[in-house]
């Protein structure tokens, strides 16, 4: 596999752009559900409720879950299979990531075409939230949608780059001195 620029042509840095405002939106997420929680923690100490604040929480909690995975995978931050494939080099080592990818492809396509349709179904029933908030279920299902159908394109982009045999961007190069050893093993246990 060559190791020429990752770019697949000039949709690559409009998916790139894409993918780091999906992280950026799972950050927002992960902020507001500190500010929320801490809101509610205080709003108990002064008899403060925040109405329906579980059910927000646990919305932004799936926002944020699936939001940052496309920039995870295309950054190698997220487990994958790369223990059992850096263990081999050249074709063998192309054909293993072309059939991973494969397998990934088909795997988050399947997750993204059931959450689209997940959402597309709460919208067409009028389902609402069964909780305080009774607000149409398929509002906050959006981002789980969103972010499960930007990991799928996410995968797709790699799988033809690894067809086109460009090096797939969340590749690491492997540690050079001992130091760059110990920084990745302290990087890998946060």
């Amino acid at each position: 596999m060559t190791t020429s620029v990752r770019r697949l042509g000039p949709l690559s840095p409009v998916l790139d752009r894409l993918y780091l405002a999906c992280a950026a939106l799972a950050g927002l997420c992960l902020i507001s559900i500190c500010v929320l929680m801490m809101v509610m923690s205080v709003g108990r100490e002064v008899a403060i409720n925040v109405r329906g604040g579980d059910d927000i929480g646990g919305w932004l909690c799936a926002s944020m879950a699936t939001l940052g995975l496309a920039y995870g995978f295309k950054n190698g931050d997220i487990v994958r299979v790369g223990l059992l494939i850096e263990r081999f080099e050249g074709r063998v080592r192309h054909a293993m990531e072309i059939a991973c990818l494969v397998v990934g492809t088909l795997f988050t396509g399947a997750l993204a075409w059931y959450a689209v349709d997940l959402v597309h179904d709460s919208w067409r029933f009028g389902e609402r939230a069964t909780g305080i908030l009774t607000t149409p279920i398929w509002i906050p299902k959006i981002p789980f949608a969103f972010g499960a159908t930007m990991l799928a394109l996410a995968f797709v982009e790699e799988l033809v780059g690894a067809l086109r045999g460009i090096r797939p961007s969340y590749w690491k190069d492997p540690p050079k001195t001992q130091e760059e050893v110990i920084e990745m093993a302290a990087s890998s246990a946060v």
